[in-house]
């Protein structure tokens, strides 16, 4: 098809909002930009898909998420409110992952990639658990995301806090999962990380029995120094920090994510650089948890690969971006505090990235000829002037997630006018109610 009639930002390098041009979209890729009319002439026969003068850009990118974290909305905690990071985990997430039976593991995953497809983010990396259903539980995942059309890589969490049989069940669950990408079975439009719980609930041992299951095909996927209680358990059973830990066991490296990196000293982000390890950003996930602040604008200055996730917050991306943006102005009280460059380094140049490196090269995030027809419709009609130089202000100023009007992935429309074109939302909304509320009721029981 030829996508027409509105102005494309193109998040090149540098970056461009094109005016006067259309794109050329074929076997999922971008095949041609160029002026409109010159298109048009070349290829009267093609289907048009017309913006209406809409801003047409690359869908967002989530770096970070959890799926399931879907069910979490509005539910209280039992018992006394949490006190720390420690009890949160304890009182709420590693509950609501126990109470996950295999239809609330892919409902709760089909309820926030719908969420992904209607705030145009079209590549999300999930990290999940499901310690009652871990067999398997990859390729529920699985089906939910290609149900969804979005691109995306998956992981199971392993741990040690639910017994040997459960730590050995994920170990499987990973290593099966990724063979079967490696293998090229499954759509080429996911991928697979070797998923980690945590420093502070795995231990020596079994992260030999990951490094040795993975055998270097995958990535590892972790959160890392997300509360103070990680380092502290760290320093007191090994005597060495997260990120040491890590490094000596040989879990860091160019495929490897870690997400949130809260509490880190300085020769920590120098070994990140130095491994060229990803860094995950969550900021509204942070300020919910009160852990703190990461001290992303050094890593970024150290040559650490941060990018930008939710934590399983909705797939807004652009209120995580604000977030950021904000967060870090109050926390130092310096309104030179994370620049609206520093957002769009995060969110779209090292999403992009990332992206690039898990999809075998494949360019993602950017508008540009051989790159992913991942492309979103926003409806927004600036009423001062916008160019490249100020786009990131109007973005974080003037974009709401509601206007995104049309999310295509590969080539493919997946909402066009706001209406979602393959999967009945009302449907999928009332499955995950029910599947929702049995959840609820066995974490009462718990």
């Amino acid at each position: 098809m030829l996508i027409i009639n509105g102005p494309i930002v193109t998040w090149g390098s540098p970056n461009e909002i094109l005016e006067g041009h259309a794109l050329l979209i074929q076997d999922g890729k971008i095949a041609a930009i160029g002026l409109e009319n010159e298109l048009k002439a070349q290829y009267p026969d093609r289907m048009t898909l017309d913006a209406q003068g809409q801003v047409i850009m690359p869908g967002n990118i989530c770096a970070h998420t959890h799926f399931y974290g879907a069910f979490s909305r509005g539910m209280a905690i039992p018992g006394e409110p949490a006190t720390n990071f420690a009890e949160i985990l304890e009182k709420l997430w590693w509950k609501l992952d126990k109470a996950l039976d295999e239809e609330g593991v892919y409902y709760s995953a089909l309820t926030l990639l719908i969420d992904a497809i209607k705030y145009g983010t079209t590549t999300v990396f999930d990290h999940h658990a499901s310690p009652n259903f871990i067999d398997g539980s990859l390729d529920v995942v699985y089906d939910a995301l290609l149900a969804s059309g979005l691109r995306g890589s998956l992981c199971y969490e392993v741990t040690d806090r639910d017994g040997e049989e459960r730590t050995l069940a994920g170990i499987r669950e990973n290593a099966r999962f990724i063979r079967r990408v490696a293998s090229g079975e499954l759509d080429p439009m996911v991928r697979a990380h070797f998923g980690l719980h945590a420093s502070l609930t795995v231990s020596d041992e079994t992260l030999d029995k990951c490094l040795a299951e993975n055998a270097g095909i995958a990535g590892f996927h972790s959160h890392a120094a997300e509360g103070i209680v990680d380092q502290v358990d760290s320093l007191e059973k090994y005597d060495m920090r997260v990120i040491e830990r890590f490094y000596k066991k040989g879990i860091l490296g160019p495929k490897t994510i870690m997400a949130h990196g809260i509490h880190l000293d300085e020769n920590e982000i120098d070994l990140l650089a130095k491994t060229q390890t990803w860094m995950t950003h969550q900021p509204r996930s942070n300020m919910n948890n009160a852990v703190g602040v990461a001290p992303v604008e050094e890593m970024m200055r150290k040559g650490v690969k941060v990018g930008m996730g939710n934590d399983g917050f909705s797939n807004a991306m652009w209120s995580e971006w604000f977030a950021a943006y904000t967060l870090h102005k109050a926390n130092q009280r310096d309104p030179r505090a994370m620049n609206g460059y520093d957002v769009i380094k995060m969110a779209v140049e090292n999403n992009s990235e990332l992206v690039t490196e898990t999809f075998d090269g494949l360019r993602v995030g950017k508008i540009e000829e051989g790159a992913a027809a991942d492309i979103i419709f926003v409806d927004y009609a600036p009423i001062t002037s916008m160019h490249a130089g100020n786009l990131p202000w109007h973005i974080l100023f003037g974009f709401r997630d509601g206007m995104v009007t049309m999310t295509m992935a590969n080539g493919r429309v997946l909402m066009k006018d706001r209406r979602l074109v393959f999967l009945d939302e009302h449907e999928v909304a009332a499955k995950s109610r029910e599947a929702a509320q049995r959840a609820w009721q066995k974490v009462q029981e718990m």
